[in-house]
């Protein structure tokens, strides 16, 4: 009976993901297992990894409780929930929280039926031994995984009157971005709440400047944040009634949905910076203020390539357009647009002067995006453009020199390795000169840019590809237009502290902050002094005093600023380390401090584990891959009617209401043009030519779909799929796309994804979806050549006047089959269909199916129909030949 129960939760667990996330998300990383309570009652503790808010009936959130600790810049956030399932089965109950980019896990919790899991961060190694040797034992919880995006997602299946408690702690530094503090809290309860709090405690020895709460959450809760503000602390409260929640009067939905965001800054006394000492470590906050900024010389780099056409190129003008208008005439800048070629709008900088301005806005507005891309080349032809300034004596020893380079995909043209690019740039750039990268979306590989950025003296940005990009872009821009300072060093006595986090600092900017950290050594003496153009001291005692006395205050908070700090400084060199050897050593330093402070991070794991048993969840720190979530492919839970070709054209429809598959062939010539779907009523066709093999095989040419368009006449839109690229047309506009790189491109109702070396994928108007899968051959492979495979889901909403060879199944036949026996090969029954008034003989056989695995694919079982289909397609296979490849079937 324990065996069945536990089966049959397994299952459960595995539907709630599947309808859960969808095919959406694909290739779910995830384990599920079993744990029997106290109490004699099975329960699945599962995580996917879809963003996907948990939907679902009779589950009550009793509490939602949010409540962050900002002790000097440092938050320690906690956020609580408890929820019971209140109906009468068994159900998924989900637990997710949005984290910022930059925070560290530092545990999570959680109760589910009087079993408590509690977290410990271990090395990873260490951890998915334990993990392991539990799941060997058949004790292991499950998997308790990061998707990208930052989003920690939990979800554990249990049975009804099961009441769950979670808790889940981070910890970040407050960074000073255009003078001010911002601390965002995502607030995503998914439901109304009895009970929904959110409380965020300041408490800044050197006195608070002003604290505020920008109404991110829209205008529906005015007035209900409230603010208590004194000298050196400040209570801010969210503390939204259930009637408060309501979308409208009437509503059961919550209007609680979005970030919820409170800024400030601190008072301060002087230039010297402030010195806190608590804890045995030591801070140094740096932030002088009225200061002139200095003069500054920028080559801006924009990626003009292909993919960046539509939405992306008129947001990267239009922040272009304000940049342009903040330079001044004591800036001096210049404009390189690349794709598979380099330009340069002036091959010198030039002032920033009105009239220079008009000239190079005039220019940015011409670009059109086409091609591949040629990142090497661009910057090296910016560094190039900075030397020639640079060794004319252009230059103002005092002034700042940086290339801002804005890129949406890996290199295709020129040099494309990432390793040689980066050698290439770090080669030639003088230390005088910065590199800022900004990624566009999720199709760029972020890792390189932060490490191309950080070799040179800059950072690295993602720029999130929708609506508000251009504010993202010209946000960025304002942090680091105003350079202040340069070569700035804080020192302190080498006999009083220990252990410095980075001092010395290339440039610091218009209303950012300078943090250095570190131990504090046994001396004789009260005091700590730091000196950098000024001097600050601080009383050894007093904070902690301070503390001591706070009752929201982080206590800690000094001597996990300073693990955090350094871990973060110690990946960044990790990255970017020059040996094998130095690289272990950085690595070590890392796990110990990792571990000490708790901190979860690429290299540890957080082992969660009950305290009444030796039941184990693992997590895993957050990953920030190039795709945007959920790596890989699969389907689970679509019915699909697909083609699929190997030799000559296989297709195989999927007949859901009849559950099964049906294949047949299409023996045509190289040439010939063959309608797929052709839908006067949404003006939608889909039509695919042949290619021949290189020569006969056994007296016969093998044919393959070499060329497949698109064609939606209402958007005015056509998309022809090739083995040796992609061809976009929009009227008179027409671009060409390669295989080599992942890109995402928005028409006019029509939605392209390309994914590198794999596939095509179009949506029109959200309501028709198609796959086209590219397929490579040996290029000495004595007959087969590349050739396209193409995919179709059921759920299209094509119209009632559908038709084509695909087309024509969207309308699901009755099928009959009958009469099986055995055929002339014993593994190959026979059979007999009734089909259209037709009755066939047709014979069990399998085709591969390369939606899941591109390189070997996955066996599908199916009643095979001879003679090119004829009895199961309507009519011969040739009146499905048309002329073009935007024909639509004349009609019946």
């Amino acid at each position: 009976m324990g065996a069945e129960l536990s089966c049959v939760m397994l299952n459960a667990c595995w539907s709630c993901l599947t309808r859960l996330c969808g095919f959406r998300f694909l290739k779910q990383s995830m384990l599920i297992t079993q744990v029997q309570s106290r109490f004699k009652r099975f329960f699945c503790v599962c995580v996917c990894v879809c963003v996907q808010a948990v939907r679902g009936t009779d589950i009550t959130v009793k509490s939602y409780k949010v409540e962050s600790k900002i002790t000097s810049r440092f938050a320690h956030t906690t956020v609580r929930s408890s929820v019971v399932n209140s109906g009468l089965s068994a159900q998924s109950i989900g637990f997710n929280v949005q984290i910022p980019k930059r925070a560290f896990i530092t545990n999570f919790t959680m109760n589910v039926n009087g079993i408590t899991f509690v977290g410990s961060v271990r090395e990873k190694t260490v951890a998915r031994n334990l993990y392991a040797q539990a799941r060997a034992r058949g004790k292991a919880a499950g998997i308790v995984r990061y998707i990208p995006m930052e989003t920690f997602k939990t979800e554990v299946h249990v049975p009804p009157g099961s009441k769950v408690e979670f808790e889940l702690h981070y910890q970040e530094l407050m960074q000073r971005k255009l003078g001010v503090y911002t601390h965002t809290l995502h607030i995503q309860p998914g439901r109304l709440v009895p009970v929904l709090q959110v409380d965020v405690y300041v408490f800044e020895p050197k006195g608070i400047k002003f604290v505020e709460t920008p109404n991110t959450l829209g205008d529906h809760f005015s007035g209900v944040t409230k603010i208590t503000h004194t000298k050196d602390k400040a209570h801010v409260v969210f503390k939204p009634t259930v009637q408060q929640q309501r979308k409208c009067p009437n509503c059961t939905e919550s209007a609680v949905d979005g970030v919820f965001t409170v800024r400030y800054d601190v008072e301060r006394e002087s230039n010297a910076g402030e010195l806190q000492v608590s804890d045995g470590h030591f801070v140094q906050f740096f932030a002088p203020s009225d200061l002139t900024p200095l003069s500054k010389n920028i080559v801006f780099v924009i990626d003009v390539s292909g993919s960046m056409w539509g939405l992306k190129m008129k947001q990267t003008v239009e922040a272009m357009m304000t940049i342009l208008d903040d330079l001044t005439m004591d800036d001096y800048f210049s404009i390189i647009d690349f794709n598979h070629n380099v330009r340069c709008w002036s091959e010198d900088l030039v002032a920033g002067t009105s009239i220079q301005v008009a000239e190079a806005k005039k220019y940015i507005q011409n670009i059109k995006p086409n091609g591949g891309t040629n990142i090497n080349e661009a910057i090296l032809k910016a560094v190039q453009i900075l030397m020639k300034a640079h060794n004319q004596g252009m230059l103002d020893p005092r002034s700042v020199s940086m290339i801002i380079l804005v890129s949406d995909g890996d290199p295709t043209v020129g040099e494309i390795k990432l390793s040689v690019i980066q050698k290439n740039v770090k080669k030639v750039m003088r230390e005088e000169f910065s590199l800022f990268s900004l990624g566009i979306g999720f199709d760029v590989d972020f890792d390189f840019l932060e490490r191309i950025a950080m070799e040179n003296r800059g950072v690295a940005q993602r720029i999130y590809a929708n609506h508000d990009a251009s504010e993202q872009l010209k946000q960025f821009y304002s942090q680091v237009s105003s350079p202040l300072l340069r070569k700035i060093t804080i020192q302190f006595p080498e006999d009083a502290v220990s252990d410095i986090t980075q001092n010395r600092f290339d440039k610091f900017f218009k209303g950012s902050e300078i943090v250095v950290a570190g131990k504090m050594k046994d001396m004789g003496t009260n005091m700590l002094q730091s000196f950098t153009t000024a001097s600050a001291e601080a009383d050894l005692q007093e904070l902690d005093t301070l503390l001591s006395q706070q009752q929201h205050s982080f206590t800690g908070f000094a001597r996990q600023m300073w693990a955090y700090i350094t871990v973060n400084q110690l990946l960044a060199e990790r990255s970017v380390a020059p040996s094998a050897a130095k690289k272990r050593k950085i690595t070590q330093r890392i796990l110990s401090l990792a571990v000490e402070h708790q901190f979860v991070t690429p290299l540890t794991a957080l082992l969660v584990e009950s305290t009444d048993g030796p039941e184990r969840l693992l997590a895993d720190s957050p990953k920030d891959p190039k795709q945007g979530c959920c790596p890989g492919t699969g389907t689970d839970g679509a019915n699909y009617i697909y083609i699929y070709m190997d030799n000559d054209p296989h297709f195989i429809v999927h007949l859901p209401k009849n559950n099964m598959d049906v294949c047949f062939n299409i023996d045509s010539k190289p040439g010939h043009i063959l309608n797929l779907v052709s839908d006067p009523g949404t003006g939608v066709v889909i039509n695919a030519q042949l290619v021949g093999g290189k020569k006969m095989k056994k007296d016969k040419l093998n044919t393959y779909f070499g060329t497949i368009s698109i064609y939606s006449e209402a958007a005015g839109v056509k998309v022809v799929v090739g083995t040796s690229g992609i061809k976009l047309m929009e009227g008179k506009n027409n671009h060409s796309f390669s295989w080599a790189a992942t890109t995402n491109i928005k028409l006019n109702r029509v939605k392209v994804e390309i994914e590198k070396e794999h596939k095509v994928t179009v949506t029109i108007d959200a309501r028709i979806s198609m796959t086209v899968l590219l397929h490579r051959v040996w290029k000495k492979h004595p007959f087969n050549v590349d050739y396209l495979g193409f995919y179709s889901p059921d759920y299209n909403q094509f119209s009632t006047q559908v038709h084509g060879l695909i087309g024509q199944f969207v309308n699901e036949p009755e099928v009959k089959v009958f009469d099986v026996r055995d055929g002339t090969e014993p593994e190959k029954k026979q059979a007999t269909m009734e089909v259209k008034g037709n009755k066939l003989t047709v014979t069990r056989g399998w085709q591969k199916d390369y939606r899941f695995d591109k390189k070997h694919g996955s066996d599908v079982y199916c009643w095979f129909v001879h003679n090119s289909g004829k009895g199961f397609i309507d009519g011969h296979y040739s009146s499905y030949i048309v002329p073009n490849l935007d024909s639509f079937l004349p009609p019946v």
